[in-house]
């Protein structure tokens, strides 16, 4: 099972609690960012562009604790930057399992060896390791020869201590399906509890902005990846939501689902896009124009998206929405293999080289 029955049941139980109080809006997951600064410089994220006084900037554990406790969501994202680099992380991390937040501590693994005595075992923490597929797509992705191997590293680690384990991969054009679906196998042999997985989102600062995913390219790319899919692969997603990345489901955007929270406060509308911040929780869901975004607004820098901060929490509400929602949810559980001819061709296609163009954007 990919994730605990206790993190599922609090987080339906959340759910069906603002649906009985009649919330249309409500964060499922928040986005803590407390700090921008990282060790890598991959190609597709920019947020190491930031000057260098904010790039030495951190979120306090106080700050963190007051942004957990104003959203209220029951699950807690840590990206960044790189959260092992945040000199407080541990007592951050402390303060988020007393407070009993499932927690997805996001990272490269480059220090994940080195860090490990600073954190216990729980079922609230999971750390989320950053692993853009095999070794050498890994390496070239976040522009670092042998960080792949660092990270295997890192992951075997923290699995034998004891620890809850996920991946977390990001998707780019020119993705080569069978290498993906290789990659499943490696994850899934190592004993990590589940996979997540999204295609490339476009940030303003990324240096490589030429291998972003459109609509059409992402539901293709997901279809051969994901359909006729072996049955010891665990995705810790929802299942309506990888149907939705391979074209099976349509769900409208929900930016107020997973909203974010880093070093200039709430950021409008979500972790995606930078359209001004609010200094309270309240004011970012009350003076945000939600109207403004996703596809359906007709917000160019939202055509493309269909990453998980935005329609993860889409699928969720939508099966406990319905009855309807509820049973697709129960049939894409329980009948995962999506035997599918077409796609078999697919995986027959050489892919797109990619390769020599991010060897370009890295030596820039």
């Amino acid at each position: 099972m990919p994730v605990p029955v206790s993190q599922m049941w609090t987080v339906a139980s959340y759910v069906i609690q603002q649906k009985l109080k009649g919330r249309q809006r409500y964060p499922l997951v928040l986005m803590l960012e407390p700090l921008f600064r990282c060790n890598l410089a991959c190609a597709g994220c920019g947020k190491i562009q930031y000057p260098a006084h904010v790039l030495k900037m951190n979120l306090s554990p106080e700050d963190c604790f007051k942004a957990v406790d104003e959203c209220g969501a029951p699950m807690v994202s840590i990206p960044g930057g790189e959260p092992l680099m945040h000199p407080q992380i541990g007592e951050i991390v402390a303060g988020l399992v007393a407070r009993k937040k499932y927690i997805y501590l996001c990272t490269n693994a480059l220090l994940l060896q080195e860090k490990l005595h600073l954190f216990k075992p729980s079922k609230y923490l999971s750390f989320s390791v950053h692993m853009d597929g095999q070794r050498e797509h890994h390496d070239l992705s976040v522009c670092k020869e042998g960080g792949y191997e660092i990270a295997l590293a890192g992951i075997k680690a923290a699995i034998a201590a004891g620890f809850r384990v996920t991946t977390n991969t990001t998707l780019f054009d020119g993705t080569d399906p069978n290498s993906v679906r290789d990659f499943f196998d490696e994850m899934t042999a190592l004993g990590v509890e589940g996979m997540m997985l999204s295609p490339g989102y476009s940030y303003d600062k990324a240096p490589d902005q030429q291998h972003f995913l459109g609509r059409a390219r992402t539901r293709r790319l997901f279809r051969a990846m994901l359909s006729n899919r072996r049955p010891n692969w665990e995705f810790n997603m929802s299942p309506l939501f990888l149907e939705f990345l391979m074209g099976k489901q349509n769900f409208k955007c929900t930016p107020w689902g997973m909203p974010t929270y880093n070093l200039f406060g709430w950021q409008k509308p979500c972790y995606l896009l930078q359209d001004g911040y609010a200094e309270t929780f309240q004011e970012l869901m009350e003076t945000t124009g939600w109207d403004n975004y996703g596809t359906e607004s007709g917000n160019p820098k939202c055509a493309n998206c269909m990453v998980h901060s935005g329609y993860e929490a889409s699928a969720v509400d939508y099966t406990f929405s319905s009855w309807k929602g509820f049973f697709a949810t129960a049939r894409a559980t329980l009948f995962s293999r999506y035997r599918d001819q077409e796609a078999l061709e697919m995986l027959k296609e050489p892919p797109k080289a990619v390769h020599s163009d991010l060897v370009q954007i890295a030596n820039q």
